[in-house]
Order: C-alpha cells, then sequence, then structure tokens
C-alpha cells in the first residue's frame, strides 16, 4: 500500500495520541492473531491489508469466513490478509500508523468520535457510489448506517453485531436464592445484598480496561436523567457535571464501599478474560456488558450458557428518564478504506463477504447479531431475542461514550471513572476534569 502523504489534521491527530486504549466490543486474546504474521500497513499492489480486533472466537472466526469467501471467490486480482490485534492496543496500534503517515487498506474500528477523527485526519474514503450501486444497501439496519454516516457522506460499511449493554445473570444461582429479575434499581440492590450474604460477588467486573466500568456510569446516568444531558454537554449547551453524572458517580461508589464489586477492580484485565472467569468460577452472579457475550459465553461453554439469563438495565423509581433508552450500537464494528481506484472497489467487495448470507447464518450461530433488517427472524436464542427486542422498543440509543466523544474527552472520561472506582477521585472531581477536556477540545474546535 503505498504511503499517504495527505496533510494530518493537527488537532486530530493530537487528541488521538491521547486516546482511550479501551475500546467496547472487544474480543481480546493474546494480540497474536489468527495465523497471519503482524504485517505492517504497507501492501504490495495487490494485496489488501485488513486490521481488526478478530483475535479470539467467535469473532476471528466471523472475519476468516468472510475474508476468505472474498480470497476464493474474487475475480478482482486482490488478496486480503488479516492482520489482528488485542482490542486494548488496537487505538494505539491505528494511531502510531497514521501519525507515521501510513495506514492499512481498510481497517475495522469504532463508530463515532474516534473514527470521525481518522476520517478528518484523511485516513477514510467515502463510499457514496459504492453503497448505494451494492444490495448492502436494502440489507442493514437504517441505524447502522446512520452509526457509518458522518459529514453527509458514509464511510463505512457496520458488520458483526448488534451491541446492547444489558445484565447477565447466573440463572440457577438466582433461583437458589429466590431471585427474580428486578425492574427497579432498589430491586436490583436488594440482589445484590442477597448474594453478598451469602459470599457471592454481585457484579463480575474487571476494569483495568476502563470501558468496562464505563458501562455502570452510562446505564446509571441515563436512568438519572435521559440522554438530554449527555447531548447538551457535547454541544457545549451543558455541563458534564450536571446532576445526573454525579448521581452515577456517588452510586457507583456506593456499590464499592458495599462490596458489589470484585477486589481489586481496578487491575483484573478484562482481555485476559478475568470477569468471565468469575462468572465461570460461580464466585460471581451477574456481569453488565455488552451483548457480544452471548457470543462469547457460547463460544467458550454451551453447557454453561444454559445457566445464563439477560435482563436491560432497570430503571430508577423517583427517575423520570425513558426506561427503555439502550446503551449500545447497531453495528458494533465498522470497515473503514484507506486506499482507491480498483484496491477500493475490491476491498468494499470483501466488506459485502462480511454481510453475506452464509456469514450471516454462521454469525447467528455463534450468538452473533448482524445489523441487518429482518434479524429477529432469524434468531432462535432466547437471550438474543430479548436483545433485539430491547433495541427494537428502545426510544433512543446511545453510543458508548468512549465511542461517542473526542478521543481526549473520551480519555479524561475512562481516567477519572476508573479513579472513582478507586474511591480516589470524588465524582465531582472526576466530572470536572472530563468538562475541562470538553472545554478544551470545543475551544480548539472553534479557532
Amino acid at each position: 500500500m503505498k504511503k499517504r502523504t495527505k496533510k494530518i489534521v493537527t488537532l486530530s491527530m493530537t487528541a488521538l495520541m491521547g486516546v482511550s486504549l479501551a475500546a467496547c466490543g472487544g474480543s481480546g486474546g493474546d494480540g497474536k492473531g489468527n495465523g497471519a504474521d503482524d504485517h505492517s500497513a504497507s501492501s504490495s499492489d495487490k494485496e489488501i491489508v485488513y486490521w481488526n480486533i478478530g483475535t479470539e472466537s467467535p469473532d476471528k472466526d466471523v472475519i476468516a469466513k468472510a475474508v476468505d469467501k472474498f480470497n476464493s471467490e474474487t475475480d478482482s486480482g486482490y488478496t486480503v490478509t488479516v492482520v489482528p490485534t488485542q482490542n486494548d492496543t488496537y487505538k494505539e496500534k491505528l494511531v502510531v500508523a497514521m501519525s507515521s503517515g501510513e495506514c492499512p487498506d481498510m481497517y475495522s474500528c469504532w463508530s463515532g468520535g474516534p473514527m470521525y477523527e481518522y476520517i478528518d485526519s484523511g485516513f477514510g474514503q467515502p463510499i457514496d457510489d459504492l453503497f448505494h450501486n451494492s444490495e448492502i444497501e436494502d440489507k442493514l439496519m437504517d441505524s447502522a448506517v446512520g452509526q457509518a454516516t458522518y459529514n453527509g457522506h458514509i464511510y463505512a460499511v457496520p458488520y458483526q453485531n448488534v451491541s446492547m449493554s444489558g445484565i447477565f445473570y447466573n440463572k440457577e444461582m438466582f433461583e437458589k436464592y429466590g431471585l427474580k429479575e428486578p425492574e427497579t434499581l432498589e430491586e436490583l440492590e436488594n440482589i445484590c445484598d442477597t448474594l453478598k450474604k451469602n459470599n457471592i460477588t454481585p457484579f463480575a467486573l474487571a476494569n483495568g480496561s476502563k470501558w468496562t466500568g464505563s458501562m455502570y456510569f452510562m446505564n446509571l446516568a441515563a436512568r438519572y436523567g435521559g440522554l438530554e444531558p449527555f447531548q447538551k454537554a457535547v454541544e457545549g449547551e451543558g455541563q458534564f457535571t450536571d446532576e445526573c453524572f454525579i448521581k452515577a458517580g456517588e452510586k457507583i461508589q456506593e456499590w464499592v464501599k458495599n462490596g458489589y464489586f470484585p477486589e481489586g477492580v481496578n487491575s483484573l484485565s478484562e482481555d485476559d478474560g478475568q470477569a468471565k472467569q468469575l462468572m465461570y468460577q460461580e464466585t460471581a452472579g451477574m456481569l453488565l456488558c455488552g451483548s457480544w457475550y452471548t457470543g462469547t459465553f457460547a463460544t467458550d461453554s454451551e453447557e454453561f450458557y444454559q445457566k445464563i439469563g439477560w435482563f436491560p438495565f432497570p430503571a430508577i423509581e423517583d427517575s423520570q428518564a425513558d426506561p427503555s433508552i439502550m446503551i449500545g450500537t447497531v453495528g458494533d464494528q465498522f470497515l473503514v478504506f484507506n486506499c482507491e481506484g480498483e484496491k477500493l472497489e475490491a476491498a468494499f467487495e470483501c466488506a459485502e463477504a462480511h454481510l453475506s448470507d452464509e456469514v450471516i447464518e454462521f454469525e447467528v450461530e455463534n450468538g452473533k447479531i448482524p445489523p441487518v433488517k429482518g434479524i429477529e427472524d432469524k434468531l432462535t436464542d432466547p437471550i438474543t431475542k430479548e436483545v433485539v427486542e430491547a433495541a427494537n422498543n428502545a426510544s433512543e440509543i446511545q453510543l458508548w461514550y468512549d465511542q461517542y466523544l473526542p478521543p481526549a474527552v473520551s480519555t479524561a472520561h475512562l481516567d477519572g471513572l476508573q479513579e472513582v472506582f478507586g474511591l480516589t477521585m470524588t465524582p465531582e472531581e472526576a466530572q470536572e476534569s472530563m468538562q475541562k477536556a470538553m472545554d478544551e477540545y470545543l475551544a480548539g474546535k472553534a479557532e
């Protein structure tokens, strides 16, 4: 692949260098990939280098199936080489490549702030013509296409999963202690107290990756105040010190003090599987995370998966916020293209393979929810059907903060919130730090 010499937007790349190393919806793993060498961004004329985070099943298997389909069926003359990288180091790797003026021919990323930064910096090409002349235009959910659109142009192909935040729980454990799915936060806390009395950690959480703890904050903030405070703060018309954000931080610290999370929660690694191991060992009863965990549980142990139930984050009793609001993304991963001409056409063809009927069927079999219309009719797994129902019934779906926000603001949010979990910073201090980063970003944007 040719080295790109486009002028890099100073603000964008400065912000990117401070980007969070965490990201929702990843696969984790050892970072060794699935047989491909750790290619640099450079490629030969007929090779398409494809970076992604598919280092563990089922994600790596889905990507392999799509790429194998392209490589075996294409008449373009191009071959795609897959280069997977562990979730927590992926964004940093992309930034290093871009800051040196290079970037892979195609790469998966999350929608929102970071993707917009990549595009603004010249490492994402509009694909309007290709998209509108393809079969996937009518196949994809409208909301997924919306998250792939920036400044009126389509820049990415969403694939892989509809990911909604929710709480997985051990059904056998709930039955043993006479517990049922909660509808209110008070009922959820009663469940936590019952589990604690029986020497079971209520929530399996590995917050070394930071974004995992953000799941709690986002859900609490949405249940306390809805989405308007967040939207206004992003637009500069409000503040991240709004009451709903402070209450969310205070509730997290209350839960930390009550022992609702594992000891040393900030030192546990999500990518090393330390949260799910607490579920497998049955030393924890619940896990709040993205619905991609359906595939994780089912792939690791179908027998254990039969013990798992799921429910959306419950309502808060005295709040006027709409409890149907969900936190998540419609697409989970988005393919962005950094090539032109025939190579771009070939790379787009590979992206189309990710949404082929056989790959979609394979994803469904492995607990994924591809972002295509009518997917609910293909689902047989009860949890994935519940997730799609919650998404369809949601009045609004808030994209994960660490994806939606500008990278520097996302970093301030995740860093401050980890301090909140560690009881080393007050919710007020954490939110003031986040607001300061937002003010600086808006001021720089206005210059």
